[in-house]
Parts: C-alpha cells; sequence; structure tokens
C-alpha cells in the first residue's frame, strides 16, 4: 500500500510502498476513502522539517531540553548518534480520515466489514492507503453522512473539546481568535450553541467565510471593526471566552484576549500560539484560563487509546471517542457545514505536489482533502471478510512436487528467534529464495526485508498462503498463534515449518490433525532441533544399538526469565514448560527410539520447577528435570543415557562421551561458543525434503506424540497420577 510520509531532517516528502497493517485484537482495518489535511499543524510540521538543524532547535525547545538530558546522561556522541538516527527517518504525516472497514479484530462488535467510519489519531488516522485503528479512535458514520465530511472528524472533535473547555452558554458573547480550518468550526460550534460570535483573523477572506458560517462579525485583529464589534454586543462589558485558535509567532492573541474579555473571563487555548500572558492585565481582571487538550479526555492515555478501556460516562460524560461520535451527529443533523471549507479535493498519488504547494503558499487553502482511489492497494488484502476464517482452498491431496531449484520460502513473524537462530543459516544457502515475510507491523517487515533479503515484506498473510509459487511458510510467531497458522497453512497446501509448540491445547492439536485429514497435506516440521545436533548425533550413534530397556535423565537448567518477558503471559502463551518443553521431550524420544505411552509430573510449589517421568513400550523410562531456580553458571543441559551396561553423556552441547565397561570408549569437545544445537542441519534437512518431495524430516506421528506428552503435563500435575497417552493416529 501507498502511506504519505516525510524525513524531517532532511525535509523531503514522498509517497512510499510499505506493507499493510496488521488487523491486531481490539481494532479494525480500515481502507481510507478520504483524508484530511490539518492546513495548521501539519504545514507547521512540514515548515520545520525544511529549517537548518538551528531552526528546529529553535521551533522545539521541549526537544532541545531533552538532547541536552540526554548529553548528561549518555555523552556527546552517543546522543549525536541517536538524535541524527531518529531525525534521519520517515515518520508519518495526517490525523484524520474517513473509510470503510476492511476487517474486524477480535473483540470488535460494534461494527462490521463495509461500515464507513471516522477515525482519529497521529498513529493510525494517516494518509495512507490502509490503517489499523483501535476501538476508541473510530466511530461509526451515520446513515447519510458523506465520506468527505466524516473525514473531517478529528479536527471537530479538537474544535469541539475547545468550547467544551469554555462552558459557553445561552446568549453569552465569544471570541475566536484565528480563523483558520479549527477556528472555524468553533465558530460554528459556538453559533449552534446559542452564543453570539465575533471572529478576528488578518485575511478577509476568512472573515469572510466566518459571517457566512455564522458570526455575527468578523475583522482584522489590528483594526477597531473587532474591538467596535465586541462593544456593541457586550454592552462595553467584553466577551465572555476567548478561543485562541491562532498559531505562530506573535503574542497579540494573548493580549487582544485580555484586551476583549470581560471581567473574570475564560480564556481557551486550543491552537498552539504564543503565550506570555501580560501579567497585569490577567491579574486585574482575574481571567480563567484554560487548555484544551486535543480531541478530549483520553488523548495521550494507553489504556484509553490502545486497550480500548472506557472512562465511566458518569464520570467522564465526553471522551475523545464521544466527542467524533458526538460531531459526526453534528455533521449529519446540518447542526455543521464543513463543505464551504473544502478548498481543494486532491488525488492521493498527487499528495507530494499537493503539500508542496500548500508550504510555498502556491495554494491557498483552509482544508484539503485527498482522494483515495477504490482501486488502489485492492489486491493487497484478501477478498475474504475478518482475518479469523479459514481461506478457501482445494482439499485433495496434492501430488507429490517433482525436484525444485530454488526452494522459495515465507516467514510469517520475524522475532528474536528467527532472525537470530533460523534466517542467518538461510539466508546463503544455495538453493533457496527468501520470497515474502510476514509480520504484524510494517516496520518490523520492512527491517527484517533489509537485512536477509526478503523479496517482499507485507502484513497479509493471506497473500503469502495464496501465492502458490511459496513452496514453504516458516511459522515463528508467539506461542498462542502457532496452531491457527499452521491449521492454515496446511490447507492452504505448503510445507509447514512451525517453531515449537506446535499447540498449546488439545482442542488446537486436534485442529492441526483435522487440517492434515481434510487437506491430505501432512507436510509439517516442528522446531525440534536437539535431534539434528552434530555432537548429540555421533553420540547416538557410537552408542549404538541396545536391546533392553533403557534409563534416561534429563537435567534442564532454564532459569529465570526477565522481568516483562513474553513467556511470563500464562494467560495467553500458556505454561513456560508448554512453550518449550516438547524440544527435552522430543530429544528423549529419539534416543530411545519410540513414543512415550505416559507421563507422571510433580512440582515445587507454584509449578516453576518440574519433574517428568516418561514411560515407553519396552519398558525404557526418560526423567526430565526442568528447574528455574538453579545457578546461571551452571551447564543449561546435561543429559545421561543407560543401557546395556554402556552410558552416554552430554554435557550442554559442548562435550559428549560414550562408555562401555570401565574406560570411556569416544570422547569429543567443541569450543563453549561453538555449541551447535541441530538447527543447522535441521534446516537442511527441511529444505532438501522441500526441494526433492521427499519425506520429512521427523515422521508426523512422533511431532504429535511430543506435543501430546507435553500437553499432558498440566493434567498429570492437577490430578496427580500417571497420565496415559492414547496412540496418536
Amino acid at each position: 500500500m501507498k502511506q504519505v510520509v516525510q524525513n524531517y531532517k532532511s525535509g523531503e516528502l514522498a509517497v512510499l510502498d510499505v506493507p499493510v497493517p496488521g488487523c491486531k485484537p481490539g481494532g479494525v482495518l480500515v481502507r481510507s476513502a478520504f483524508s484530511l489535511i490539518s492546513t495548521g499543524t501539519e504545514l507547521m510540521k512540514v515548515s520545520e522539517a525544511g529549517m537548518s538543524m538551528l531552526g528546529k532547535a529553535r521551533s522545539r525547545p521541549d526537544q532541545v531540553a531533552k538532547v541536552m538530558q540526554s548529553v548528561a546522561t549518555n555523552g556527546v556522541p552517543a546522543t549525536y548518534r541517536k538524535v541524527m538516527g531518529k531525525l534521519d527517518s520517515y515518520t508519518p504525516l495526517g490525523y484524520s480520515l474517513c473509510g470503510v472497514v476492511e476487517q474486524v479484530g477480535a473483540g470488535i462488535d460494534d461494527v462490521k466489514v463495509g461500515d464507513l467510519v471516522a477515525c482519529a489519531g497521529n498513529e493510525h488516522a494517516l494518509h495512507a492507503e490502509l490503517n489499523w485503528v483501535p476501538k476508541n479512535l473510530y466511530a461509526r458514520v451515520p446513515d447519510g453522512l458523506a465520506p468527505r465530511h466524516a473525514a473531517f472528524g478529528t479536527v471537530g472533535s479538537i474544535a469541539l473539546q475547545g468550547v467544551r473547555q469554555g462552558e459557553p452558554q445561552l446568549g453569552e458573547v465569544a471570541l475566536v481568535i484565528g480563523l483558520g480550518l479549527i477556528g472555524q468550526l468553533v465558530v460554528q460550534l459556538l453559533a449552534a450553541s446559542g452564543v453570539r460570535v465575533v471572529g478576528a483573523d488578518p485575511d478577509p477572506a476568512r472573515c469572510e467565510l466566518a459571517e457566512r458560517l455564522g458570526a455575527a462579525a468578523a475583522g482584522d485583529p489590528a483594526s477597531a471593526a473587532v474591538e467596535s464589534a465586541v462593544a456593541e454586543l457586550t454592552g462595553g462589558h467584553g466577551v465572555d471566552q476567548v478561543y485562541l485558535a491562532a498559531g505562530g509567532g506573535s503574542n497579540q492573541p494573548v493580549e487582544l484576549a485580555a484586551e476583549l474579555s470581560r471581567d473574570r473571563g475564560r480564556v481557551v487555548d486550543i491552537g498552539k500560539c504564543r503565550l506570555d500572558l501580560p501579567w497585569n492585565a490577567y491579574y486585574e481582571k482575574e481571567l480563567d484560563v484554560r487548555f484544551s487538550r486535543s480531541y478530549g479526555p483520553g488523548r495521550y492515555d494507553p489504556e484509553y487509546e490502545l486497550e480500548g478501556r472506557d472512562y465511566p460516562i458518569g464520570y467522564v460524560r465526553w471522551t475523545e471517542r464521544r466527542n467524533l461520535a458526538c460531531f459526526l451527529d453534528l455533521l449529519a443533523r446540518g447542526s455543521v457545514d464543513v463543505e464551504p471549507l473544502i478548498s481543494r479535493v486532491a488525488e492521493f498519488d498527487d499528495a507530494v505536489e499537493t503539500y508542496q504547494r500548500l508550504k510555498d503558499g502556491e495554494l491557498k487553502a483552509v482544508a484539503v482533502l485527498f482522494r483515495y482511489s477504490r482501486r488502489a492497494g485492492e489486491a493487497e488484502l484478501p477478498a475474504q471478510a475478518p482475518a479469523v476464517d479459514v481461506p478457501v482452498v482445494d482439499v485433495k491431496p496434492a501430488p507429490v512436487r517433482a525436484a525444485r531449484t530454488p526452494v522459495r520460502l515465507a516467514f510469517v513473524g520475524a522475532g528474536n528467534y528467527a532472525t537470530s537462530m533460523l534466517l542467518p543459516h538461510l539466508a546463503q544457502r544455495d538453493g533457496v529464495e527468501l520470497s515474502t515475510v510476514v509480520t504484524t507491523t510494517a516496520l518490523s517487515a520492512a527491517n527484517a526485508q533489509r537485512k536477509f533479503g526478503f523479496a517482499e515484506a507485507t502484513t497479509d498473510l493471506d497473500a503469502v498462503l495464496g501465492d502458490k509459487s511459496i513452496d514453504a511458510v516458516f511459522v515463528v510467531t508467539r506461542h498462542s498463534s502457532h496452531a491457527e497458522l499452521t491449521r492454515r497453512a496446511l490447507l492452504a497446501g505448503k510445507t509447514v515449518f512451525v517453531e515449537k509448540p506446535l499447540a498449546l491445547t488439545e482442542d488446537e492439536l486436534a485442529g492441526v490433525l483435522a487440517a492434515v485429514e481434510e487437506s491430505g497435506n501432512d507436510r509439517l516440521q516442528v522446531g525440534f532441533n536437539r535431534r539434528f545436533s552434530p555432537l548429540l548425533r555421533e553420540a547416538r550413534q557410537r552408542f549404538g544399538t541396545r536391546t533392553g530397556p533403557a534409563n534416561l535423565r534429563y537435567l534442564v537448567n532454564a532459569g529465570r526469565l526477565q522481568h516483562g518477558s513474553w513467556y511470563l503471559q500464562q494467560g495467553t502463551e500458556g505454561s513456560r514448560f508448554a512453550g518449550e518443553g516438547g524440544h527435552f521431550i522430543d530429544t528423549a524420544s529419539w534416543l530411545l527410539d519410540a513414543d512415550p505411552e505416559s507421563v507422571y509430573a510433580v512440582a515445587t510449589s507454584g509449578n516453576e520447577d518440574l519433574q517428568l517421568v516418561l514411560r515407553y513400550p519396552d519398558g525404557s523410562t526418560a526423567t526430565i528435570s526442568y528447574v528455574t531456580t538453579g545457578p546461571a553458571g551452571f551447564p543449561k543441559e546435561t543429559l545421561d543415557l543407560v543401557a546395556d551396561g554402556r552410558a552416554l553423556r552430554l554435557d550442554d552441547f559442548v562435550r559428549a562421551a560414550v562408555y562401555d565397561g570401565r574406560r570411556k570408549r569416544w570422547v569429543s569437545s567443541r569450543l563453549p561458543k561453538a555449541r551447535d544445537k541441530g538447527q543447522s542441519a535441521e534446516l537442511a534437512a527441511f529444505v532438501k525434503a522441500v526441494r526433492t518431495g521427499g519425506p520429512m524430516p521427523v515422521p508426523l506421528q512422533s511431532l504429535v506424540a511430543a506435543t501430546a506428552a507435553t500437553l499432558a503435563v498440566q493434567p498429570g500435575l492437577a490430578g496427580g497420577a500417571p497420565v496415559t497417552l492414547a496412540r496418536p493416529r
């Protein structure tokens, strides 16, 4: 999709191709119909970007103060790199639009696909073809209201919140200083409230417009016209309220407010003008100076804006979302008219030229709208409604594919594990093409594309699943999404590599198996990499074939997690052992060459340290001790296997030995930093299976058995007895 951005260091404006944002829970994905340029706020930002570094510093003393604090804390070189890095990056523009709901995220029930909504927020209502908007930053557009008018919703909310701060009453007189976009809306809102309004602006055209829209009088603040109109309307007492909707560096608006206010009048700052209050004038009249914070209560509160936590209406009557809905209602009922404010409707593709004309003064405008082509980016979203729906796929078993080079891979997720343990092994591998990376945020996709050379970056999973040229999909997301993403990829006919765990519940596991049965596609690999470790594989070979039952002991010194780790989010991501325990169960089962038939689990208080006993059909047992309270300096994984008078020992993938009788028959050591837990060999085997169409590296039955045994731990802990495992299908 396309999005308007600006480089704050160079001032460059551009329309960039960026990935489509994902539709996250708690919000909706909106396709823009019209977005509004704020000729005040946005042009000020555009103008600042064109300044020299000294000019930028003078215009933003608040940021200069932060820089000086950083210098004191981190030193000049580090601060310089940080500031230059931030300046020399693209930032978005826009914060008010109207569009159509394309997808509905989980937890949203007040709108549906196809609804027209107005959206707010300088991170969510951008000049872009598609935006993800959280619940409290959109409102449904009333029937009959034109989309181009609904695009004024955010700036209308700003004006409305300013008027609320002034507490106007019927019959009062108000002065509006600055008759730009916000000022013109304030004039109309006050007039609709039964307040007589005087406007002040040096532009005669804007004064004339204000009078047409309801002002009793309007004129140049430097002339006597404004003072005369105020005196006539108030009997010489002065206005009840003054609304500062002007910008710039002049202190004239603040001084004029004091001059024309009545005793104990109210002065409301809505815009961003200079506020050097003349103390005597404000003190003698005991003026009440108030600030209006953007769209209303909830602004800048992440719990309200991002998490969707509303304020009780009995305590906060007008939140920013209620202001937005209220302004849309006023538009729909004709109490406010924004059509006369529209100076130009420009095509979105002409955004850079439009901004430049506004900046140069060639285009004189109160409000400018971008109009989006309905065709723009159409193919970038799935034809289906919400992402939770299962895509339509051919369920007939596909024939085994002939040898194929290169193998085209897609990654769903590009977090730490994917970028540190998987992609480095694939990026330079012959016969592999990194086709597409899919993430929930556009920037993480772009970063992975730049670093590892993906041909495409997107946030649209359906585009990958529907791409017949992609041979295999890697699922490397958070644990809670593994089963669903795997199920969908299998149904789409893809070979799938999913990081552990395959599933967090029995129902999720059953869903994956149902997808295998429905599609006839069993081309699945789970990231159980330890069985591919060269050191462990050689040790197993040296140990040889056993004839009797074995005893295996596996100590995992997992250690403490850092505060804030998403692994601790057990409500959504499952227990820590459910997330990674399959590694150790799979390794034990591979060494014993069988699948477990029962699991017995006990735990310390709090279930942080676990001990599992797995029983196997031939009488072998495996004891896995999973501890989080061990010392950091102790090896993470140590393993002993004893059978037939022989023993195998593995010390943290650094050393391995095989004992026979009273002597060591074989020993091998590696440098501590050269631990190889099998990721490279695992990926090589997976790519080979995809390329040749041959058998998958690990039988599906083994993957299911290890997952089922992992899931059996929790009910085993609850019941205090061994859990018998049904034979996998």
